[in-house]
Order: C-alpha cells, then sequence, then structure tokens
C-alpha cells in the first residue's frame, strides 16, 4: 500500500526550482517513510536512481567517498557497477538514505552537487547533533525540508476519506458547524486518528487489517523497541537521561500542567542539566518540545524560557502504546472509552498530545502561558498552546485551550484576552463538540486544528 504523503508535491515544486544547485536534505523521525518516499519520487520523476543506505551500506561504497572525490568519473562508474543502475546526466537521482551515520558523504555533497551531473536527496534523523557533524565539513549546498508522521488529512486520504477534508475547511472559513453527521464522522476519524497514529507501518497494517487497532499497535510497539535501541546508542553523557524522560513522558503528560518539573524527574535535578536530552529527542524529532512564553510579544521566541517545558510525544498513536502495555489497553477498554467519548485524566493527555502533534504538522512552533497569581498562590491564567502570525508589521497571536471534555470554562483565556487585548487576533478552545461561540472565542473541534 502507497501512501500519498503531502511532501511529495514540496520536493516537486524544489526539484524544479533548485535545478540542481542544492541537495535536497529531508529530516525526519525513524520510521516517517523518509526513505519509501525518496524511492517513490526516484521511480516517478526521473530515468534512474541509486539509493545508498548507509545503515547497512558496505565499507566497499563507503570507500569511494573517501578515495574517489579527486576523479568524480570513477566515483559515479563504480557506484553504477555496484548497485547496477545507469546513470544518465541530469535525469538521475542518487539518494544518500540515513546520512547521518555516515557523515562523511554529507561532507562529499559539496563536491557533487557542484559537478552538476545528478540530482542528490539526502535522508537522516539526528542530523545536528555533534556526534554526527563534529569531524565534516557541513555543505551549504543543502535545502532543509522536515517530514512529519502522517497528518489528519493525510490519515483520512489513507482511509478513502479525502472528500470530508475539503468540506471542514470549507465550514472553518465560513465559520460555520457541519452538518451533524458529518460531524460525527469527522470526530470518529479524528479519534482513530488518536489511536492509531501517523507512523506509516501502524496505519498501513490498520488499513490492511480493515480497522483492527491490535494490528496497528503491534506495529507501534515495534517502533518504539526502535527507539530505545536508538536511544541505547548515543553518548553515554546523557543517554540515561534521555531514556528516563523518554520514558516518563505519559506520566508527565498525565498531570495537570503537564509541564516537566526536573526536581521531580530526578532528585535535585535543574533544566540545565537537561539540555542536551531535549535536544536530542527534539532532534530526532522523536519529541515535540512546546516552551513557556514569559512574556507574548513580537517574536515569541524572544521570550522564550527553557526552565519551563512541555513535551509532548512527536506521534500520537505511539503515545497511547507507550502509555499503555497491551493487557491494560483492553483491561482499561481505551479504545472503547476513546471512541465513545468516555475518556478520563489519563487519556485526556491524548488529546492535547494530537493538538501539538496538529500544530508541529502545519509548521508552528510550540509555546504555552501560566500566570502566577501570588494573592491566591495558584496559576489563574493557563494557555496551553500560543500561535504567531509571524508580521513584523500587524503582529497578532492566536492564544489556544485545549479541552478534552464537554463541559469547561474559558474564563482562564477570558483574562489573557484581557491582559493582552492589543495583541490577540483571534481566540481559540478546541473541544469535542461541533463549532460554536462563546462570546467572541471561537470553540472548533479538534478535526479543525489543521485550518489553523
Amino acid at each position: 500500500m502507497i501512501l500519498k504523503r503531502k511532501i511529495y508535491d514540496k520536493m516537486l515544486t524544489l526539484k524544479n526550482t533548485l535545478n540542481g544547485q542544492k541537495a535536497l536534505l529531508i529530516e525526519g523521525a525513524r520510521r516517517i517513510g523518509k526513505s519509501t518516499i525518496c524511492e517513490e519520487f526516484g521511480k516517478n520523476e526521473y530515468k534512474s536512481y541509486i539509493l545508498i543506505d548507509f545503515a547497512k551500506c558496505p565499507d566497499e561504497v563507503k570507500g569511494y567517498f573517501q578515495s574517489q572525490m579527486n576523479d568524480l568519473d570513477t566515483f559515479f562508474m563504480l557506484l553504477s557497477a555496484y548497485y547496477g543502475v545507469k546513470l544518465y546526466e541530469r535525469e538521475s537521482l542518487i539518494i544518500f538514505d540515513e546520512v547521518q551515520r555516515f557523515p562523511k558523504a554529507r561532507e562529499c555533497v559539496k563536491y557533487l552537487v557542484a559537478d552538476g551531473r545528478y540530482d542528490y536527496i539526502e535522508t537522516g534523523s539526528l542530523i545536528s547533533l555533534r556526534e554526527n557533524v563534529k569531524d565534516i565539513v557541513i555543505p551549504s549546498e543543502e535545502r532543509h525540508l522536515k517530514m512529519s508522521p502522517l497528518d489528519f488529512e493525510e490519515f483520512c486520504g489513507a482511509l478513502g476519506e479525502e472528500p470530508i477534508i475539503d468540506y471542514i475547511r470549507k465550514c472553518f472559513a465560513d465559520k460555520i458547524p457541519l452538518e451533524t453527521q458529518l460531524h460525527y464522522k469527522a470526530m470518529l476519524l479524528f479519534k482513530q486518528y488518536l489511536l492509531v497514529g501517523g507512523m506509516p507501518q501502524s496505519v498501513i497494517a490498520f488499513v490492511e487489517s480493515r480497522k483492527d487497532f491490535d494490528q496497528a499497535d503491534v506495529e507501534k510497539r515495534d517502533i518504539l523497541s526502535l527507539y530505545r535501541s536508538d536511544i541505547m546508542k548515543i553518548d553515554a553523557k546523557y543517554r540515561s537521561k534521555v531514556l528516563t524522560i523518554f520514558d516518563q513522558i505519559p506520566g508527565l503528560l498525565s498531570q495537570h500542567e503537564k509541564r516537566v518539573v526536573f526536581k521531580d524527574v530526578s532528585s535535585g535535578s535543574t533544566a540545565d542539566q537537561y539540555e542536551d536530552t531535549f535536544f536530542w529527542l527534539s532532534d530526532s524529532m522523536i519529541a515535540n518540545e512546546c516552551f513557556l512564553c514569559s512574556d507574548p510579544n513580537v517574536g515569541l521566541s524572544i521570550n522564550e524560557s527553557r526552565t519551563y517545558m512541555k513535551c509532548y510525544l512527536g506521534d500520537t498513536g505511539l503515545l497511547v502504546s507507550h502509555a499503555f502495555d497491551e493487557n491494560e489497553l483492553l483491561e482499561n477498554e481505551v479504545y472503547k472509552q476513546i471512541l465513545g467519548d468516555k475518556l478520563n485524566m489519563n487519556e485526556g493527555m491524548l488529546y492535547e498530545n494530537a493538538i501539538a502533534q496538529m500544530l508541529a504538522a502545519n509548521g508552528h512552533k510550540l509555546y504555552f502561558y501560566t500566570h502566577y497569581n501570588t494573592e491566591k498562590h495558584r496559576n489563574d491564567i493557563e494557555i496551553d498552546f500560543l500561535l504567531s502570525n509571524n508580521s513584523k508589521l500587524k503582529y497578532r497571536m492566536t492564544p489556544i485551550e485545549v479541552k478534552s471534555g464537554k463541559k469547561y470554562s474559558v474564563e482562564s483565556l477570558k483574562r489573557f484576552k484581557e491582559k493582552y487585548k492589543t495583541r490577540i487576533g483571534e481566540c481559540y478552545v478546541i473541544h469535542p463538540r461541533n463549532l460554536s461561540f462563546k462570546d467572541d472565542i471561537i470553540c472548533i473541534p479538534p478535526y479543525m486544528t489543521i485550518c489553523l
């Protein structure tokens, strides 16, 4: 089963605009389909292609990059002979898969692009991690493109439900609710997305098994095992801390505020001791970081605080399998509860994680906001996500609160709006109900997050 991915069109546009002047570097977590999409691209858009997988590439091929860069005619001849593929000038693609495993090949991109004979695509995770770049000159001849797990639109496409996406977008643009039965259908699709996630193997297993959640779960557990294996291979300086945070993500997200409290992670710990830990999780794209913005203003990143943060798993389907073992999924009736709108506190974390995943897939950096009231001795304003329109002249920010239950208060959002009214555009509550309004707050169902 071939999944339709949005990144394909972006790759095609860059192929035509870059015209061989730069290599395309696709970054993303393990097992999100980078190799598959590159092979499909090579088959469809070129006369021939070679895929060099540096995860299992023999030393013989690696040696070409070390001994033949001064004789590219011989270099290409050896590659062509080894892989049994004829190369055609300006009509062939060479793919460097998992290029972080062999940084020397990445360094050679500078010379290969300058040669101009062929196009190049690199794929990798942990592209900027120190041990993967310390001995090379990073080429400037790269155009970076981030790839995520399947987003909600791609998931609907895999299930043959593409038409409903256009209807959702139209209703959002017109600020009207969906027809009731179509709202229920869109919500059912969203709940399936919560449980299955967007990892390609999980989605394919779900579709091909005629929507068997257990089959999708098997694939997700294999991916989680792979991630743990990757963590065990990293620098010993921060290996144990990465593993600790990775294992604790479900527990952190099940708390009311969902913030990482470092002294609770390990007695006496501070944020700066975990800097490399979160850099690794973010750079591997296993996790989506969300930082506190202490003074929401022009450029949210200017006022970000890295002492206070949330850590969401990059794929909500993986979070389901990470949070519950196989027996717990069945004994706690997790599938039944989510499909039947009977979320409790623990499953409620999945809702917010999915919104974080959808916002990140739309290219948003994630920020949140809290205000501590010294008189009340508690936070009296909590905003789950802050988005910026990135305008230099007419800056506006969009506060978002996520409510997994159907009964909730918007007092926190109202206080935030009053405090920062000159800087705010639209305000949103994301809730399980159809689109509605509370005063001037727009309440949208979670599937409409794709429109933000």
